[in-house]
């Protein structure tokens, strides 16, 4: 393998697609219309824009017109957040989350608590899932709007979006449930319906699309106000002469994703349960966070070392792997913290995330480097 890079940071971005790529270039290339634009060229644009839609849409069992293009992740977040809240306020002031959200939902949830929210922090428990117990005991009937992550940016772990929708439907409240399922879209099978949210917010970065570029996926009962005013585009709820080439880009990696999502799942599980056993019996001080319900996730701590050490040193030795969020760069797990983890293992936690394009080699080196690793900076302490 040489001195390659081994790139384990797929849940922060994947390394696009060669046919993403390929069908980008063309739009920009031949195409390059705006989709507002009556001309040919534009029907042109208007008909590359539907064909993306209808690919995420497809793959989640919804009618293209419920997904809404947005930047990404966290505008999709944030839309589905205060879009929601600003239609629906006089109904009632109690929101539900929980304290392992990403700091898009984190971060809006505390600038609505400042302004007058009262908003309920749910806690994982040991494994980093919010037991569906504890949803149903904060429900109130004031309870206007819930947001739980699907799947977990930095363990990995799986909520029960299901069982929460369930549970609003069975009290008939009139609670939106969102949920951030960046992390799950494409890789941990589920429909729209059967997820029983009412917003899911999805990105296309973690797939092998372009950056920039994610969408919110709607019920129809849901209405909301629009984050940017101007020329009506994305059906009057998102304003702005659309990204087009990132869309396309985007449309193309939900079909190569959705129609290989087995393979790729099934792929990504043999990599992770052969890095842990690989791990387990080479480090045996090694501690495995979480349960694996992502298997494209690995969350590990190795005793006695600072997680930031060993991400650099890994760094130096050609191997990409994370402290966590890339959203929450330099600072400690709250994730982590939440889950009432020892001190030592939430800082000397790292996070390795797998994609289409990692081998058995790649994990044999990343195990070789950190039994080196150990022994190498255990000199210096």
């Amino acid at each position: 393998m040489g001195n390659e890079t081994v790139y384990f940071d797929s849940a922060a971005s994947t390394q696009v697609h060669e046919d993403v790529l390929a069908a980008m270039v063309r739009f920009m290339r031949d195409d390059y219309g705006n989709p507002s634009s009556m001309h040919s060229r534009g029907r042109g644009a208007e008909a590359a824009l539907r064909l993306a839609r209808e690919h995420i849409a497809g793959s989640v069992s919804v009618d293209p017109k419920n997904v809404i293009f947005t930047s990404g992740g966290t505008e999709a977040n944030n839309l589905a957040i205060f879009g929601v809240i600003d239609r629906l306020s006089h109904r009632g002031k109690h929101i539900i989350t929980s304290e392992i959200e990403h700091s898009a939902v984190f971060e809006s949830m505390k600038k609505l608590e400042s302004s007058g929210f009262e908003v309920t922090y749910l806690s994982p428990d040991e494994f980093g899932r919010i037991p569906p117990r504890s949803f149903a005991d904060a429900l109130r009937e004031d309870t206007v709007f819930a947001s739980i992550m699907h799947v977990n940016n930095e363990i990995g772990s799986l909520n029960p979006i299901e069982k929460y929708a369930r549970e609003i439907k069975r009290r008939k409240l009139g609670t939106i449930l969102h949920t951030d399922a960046v992390q799950s879209f494409c890789k941990i099978p589920f429909s729209f319906t059967s997820l029983g949210a009412d917003l899911v917010s999805v990105s296309s970065h973690k797939l092998h699309g372009p950056m920039g570029v994610g969408a919110l996926i709607i019920s129809d009962k849901v209405r909301l106000s629009p984050a940017l005013l101007g020329g009506g585009q994305e059906y009057g709820r998102r304003a702005g002469t659309e990204p087009l080439s990132a869309i396309i880009g985007f449309g193309e990696a939900v079909k190569i994703a959705h129609s290989e999502a087995q393979m790729l799942s099934e792929n990504a599980g043999s990599l992770r349960d052969f890095a842990v056993s690989s791990i387990e019996a080479e480090l045996p001080e090694a501690v495995i966070i979480g349960e694996g319900d992502s298997p494209y996730i690995m969350c590990l701590a190795l005793s006695g070392f600072k997680g930031e050490v060993l991400m650099n040193y890994l760094d130096g030795e050609g191997i990409c792997v994370s402290r966590g969020s890339a959203c929450k760069k330099g600072t400690r797990s709250r994730v982590l913290e939440a889950m009432k983890l020892k001190n030592a293992v939430i800082d000397g936690a790292i996070r390795v995330s797998f994609s289409r394009y990692n081998t058995r080699e790649e994990v044999e080196r990343l195990v070789d480097v950190l039994k080196t690793a150990t022994k190498t900076l255990a000199k210096t302490k």
